[in-house]
Order: structure tokens, then C-alpha cells, then sequence
């Protein structure tokens, strides 16, 4: 009978426990894949019951699914903008924070990028050039200011191909279908990409500032968890994360 009323007791702390997990689904900007990867794993260590979940792509596109009651609890965008319209149109339960200000960078598997600049990609070499489409993808926006601050795009235009996101942009140059590509910094500096190849970091006075922010969706007005991983991307952990893969923090624009 002890045996029994042990086994019953272990389930019903089982039940407990489980009833008592969250779960957060959150939308992301592929330039965030690793950098929110390692956050969300360390976030993990105090919360081993809970579900976090990223799912990475375009902010725009992220953007028009929350639009459409898309089930995302967290939504982390490379451009503040649409999270701010997004609040305005009452689909969030916050303020928008900003988390971050990304950079851009020209990086190459086969060239050595740092050895270049963006005038190099005008050579009659370089036959294909990889950036995230303009239409929905902030690093894609800001790749186009460049190319057109330098006076090249013209010159390029007709070498561009376009990933529907960031990572899928480096994709692009990783496996070869181009040559070279204008990717975030974020993602360079990941062991993966970074050994493959150098990066030339573009001057920021060549496109606007890649100002990032986040929000909890209406939603998620409720979910604590949701709550608890917002406050996290605030905290030493996260920040040193974050910085360590290129981002500028909030507090830290202007700063030398």
C-alpha cells in the first residue's frame, strides 16, 4: 500500500508540475539565431520545465502573420518600426522595447572580405552578390542604402540575389551561389561563418541606423513566462551575449 500511495503521490507532483509549465513561442530575426539561441539556453537553466521555442525569419513578414493572430508570445524585430506599429494597432501587451542596433557587413566563404570595400563589388569578377530582399527584410533595406550611398547600384544590381531573410542571404554565399554577400555582422561573427571567411564592415553613415525592438503580443497579455524571458534580454547574461555577437546595445549608442 506504500508503494502505491508513493507512486500516486509522484503522479499527482507530476501532474502538478506540468500543469504548472509555460510555454512561449517566439518570432525572431534571423539575425538573432545564435546570439538568441544562447540566451534562450541560458534562460533554460532556471526554467527546465518550461517550452521556449524561436522560430527565425524575415521581420516583415513576422510582422503581417502577428497582423493575421499569428499564435507568436514574443516578437523580436530588426527594424523598431513594426513593432511599433504593431502596438499602435493594438497587437501587443507592452511598450516596445528597443534590445538592440545591429550592423551590416560584406562577408565571403571563398574572398577574404576584409580585403575588400563595396566599390570592389563592381569587378567584373564578381559575378553574383547575395542580400536579403528589400521588401520585407531590414538588413535587405539597409544593403540597398549602402550599395546607393556608394553610387554602385546600378552597377550591381543586375549581380544581386535575394534571400528572404538574413541567414538565408548567407546561406547563399556559404554554399556558393554567390560570391560574396552583405549579411549581418551578428551572423558573421559566428564560428561557423567566421572561419569560412573575412568580413568588411560597412560604415553606418552609408544606410540608417538597424535599430531593433521587441515586443509581447497581445496574446501573450497573460503568460508570465513571456514576461520573464522580456526581462531576461535586459540582464548581464543576455547583454554580454548580445554584445558578443556585434550588436550595440540601447545604452550604449553614442558611446564611443
Amino acid at each position: 500500500m506504500n508503494a502505491i500511495k508513493f507512486l500516486l503521490l509522484t503522479g499527482l507532483l507530476l501532474t502538478a508540475s506540468a500543469a504548472c509549465a509555460e510555454k512561449i513561442l517566439i518570432a525572431a530575426a534571423a539575425d538573432l539565431k545564435f546570439a538568441l539561441d544562447e540566451i534562450a539556453a541560458e534562460f533554460r537553466q532556471d526554467h527546465p520545465d518550461d517550452t521556449i521555442e524561436i522560430v527565425y525569419g524575415s521581420s516583415g513578414k513576422f510582422f503581417t502573420q502577428i497582423q493575421q493572430d499569428a499564435p507568436y508570445d514574443l516578437y523580436f524585430s530588426a527594424d523598431i518600426g513594426f513593432p511599433k506599429q504593431l502596438a499602435q494597432d493594438d497587437f501587443a501587451a507592452s511598450e516596445v522595447k528597443p534590445y538592440a542596433v545591429g550592423r551590416i557587413v560584406l562577408w565571403s566563404a571563398t574572398l577574404d572580405a576584409s580585403m575588400l570595400t563595396l566599390e570592389n563589388l563592381t569587378d567584373s569578377s564578381i559575378k553574383r552578390i547575395a542580400i536579403a530582399n528589400p521588401k520585407h527584410a531590414p538588413y535587405g533595406k539597409r544593403a540597398e542604402e549602402a550599395l546607393r550611398s556608394t553610387g554602385i547600384w546600378a552597377a550591381v544590381e543586375p549581380k544581386l540575389v535575394y534571400g528572404e531573410n538574413i541567414a538565408h542571404t548567407a546561406q547563399f554565399v556559404q554554399t556558393g551561389n554567390a560570391q560574396t554577400g552583405i549579411i549581418a555582422l551578428s551572423l558573421a561573427l559566428n564560428p561557423e561563418l567566421s572561419k569560412q571567411g573575412g568580413h568588411y564592415l560597412i560604415p553606418d553613415t552609408l544606410h540608417e541606423p538597424l535599430e531593433q525592438g521587441y515586443i509581447i503580443t497581445r496574446r501573450a497579455a497573460n503568460n508570465v513566462l513571456a514576461k520573464n524571458f522580456a526581462e531576461f534580454i535586459a540582464s548581464p547574461q543576455a547583454r554580454n551575449v548580445m554584445t558578443r555577437y556585434g550588436f550595440i546595445l540601447p545604452d550604449q549608442i553614442g558611446n564611443p
